[in-house]
């Protein structure tokens, strides 16, 4: 490999391995740490609940959504996966309504100012809140975006991606939960 290439491709391993993480204490977490640092939240255990503020800054609470399916996606307007699966998340939260939340969890710390023009931007139609340090701790961390965690009306989580994620897979998930065809 040529001498001045490999440097590159190091920094911006480098660089790319801190995408998404919000190392910030703004807003000190108001969360349920049901998982140790590092341990990502589990299939068939409890969604750990979180209460966060809102694009309108009004606060979601993960718990208001007991008895409704929620999709839980952290994201971030500058990743281009999670632009790709947004207009996905837009058509379950219209064809779904009321049987199914959807919270997209910005994770635009350096960018939280473009979070609003962006959701308005692409029609976002679900929730939006900014994630501070400890809704990415109680859920594993968060290394890699987007990552969504499917959570079922008792409040488990039952499904969850590290990577975009096609409607048809969600859709599988939301009909088996919601005992449609």
């Amino acid at each position: 490999m040529n001498k001045v290439i490999f440097p590159i491709l190091l920094v911006l391993a480098i660089s790319f391995s801190n995408c998404g993480k919000n190392t910030s204490n703004e807003n000190s977490p108001q969360v349920n740490l049901a998982y140790a640092p590092g341990e990502t939240a589990a299939l068939n255990k409890p969604a750990p609940d979180f209460t966060l503020t809102s694009t309108g800054n009004k606060s979601i609470k993960l718990s208001d959504y007991q008895g409704k399916v929620v999709i839980v996606d952290f994201w971030a307007t500058w990743c281009p996966p999670c632009r790709r699966g947004i207009p996905d998340l837009i058509e379950i939260q219209k064809e779904y309504g009321s049987d199914v939340v959807v919270i997209g969890i910005s994770m635009d710390t350096d960018t939280k100012r473009d979070v609003v023009p962006f959701t308005q931007q692409m029609g976002i139609n679900y929730l939006v809140a900014y994630a501070n340090a400890g809704v990415v701790q109680s859920y594993g961390g968060v290394e890699s975006i987007p990552t969504s965690f499917v959570i079922d009306k008792n409040g488990n989580i039952v499904d969850n991606h590290i990577g975009l994620v096609p409607k048809s897979e969600f859709v599988s998930v939301l009909n088996k939960l919601l005992n449609k065809s």
